[in-house]
């Protein structure tokens, strides 16, 4: 058994957990600064978690969803910052 093939499970385990974390951050985060900072962590490890299952399941399809995750992702993080400093989106 290779050495990636060993690392490479608990590395989906790790970043599962960082999932949660963040996930439980934003539940009960205490400002709506730190439940934004928590779904920017939720997505950023979500996106790693789709890019270690596309490389232990040797595919890439979960590289292209994990591409849309980003692209979504920055853009909800630039939107909410700009709401929570000016209290509007457009303007």
């Amino acid at each position: 058994m290779s050495l990636f093939a060993t690392v490479l499970p608990w590395a989906i385990g790790a970043m599962s957990l960082a999932l949660l974390l963040a996930a439980w951050r934003l539940a009960i985060g205490p400002s709506l600064p730190d439940r934004i900072l928590a779904l920017d962590t939720l997505y950023i490890n979500a996106l790693a978690l789709l890019i270690l299952l596309g490389m232990y399941y040797r595919t890439a399809l979960y590289f292209e969803a994990a591409l849309m995750i980003a692209l979504l992702g920055f853009v909800g993080t630039v939107v909410l910052a700009k709401h929570l400093l000016r209290g509007d989106i457009a303007e």
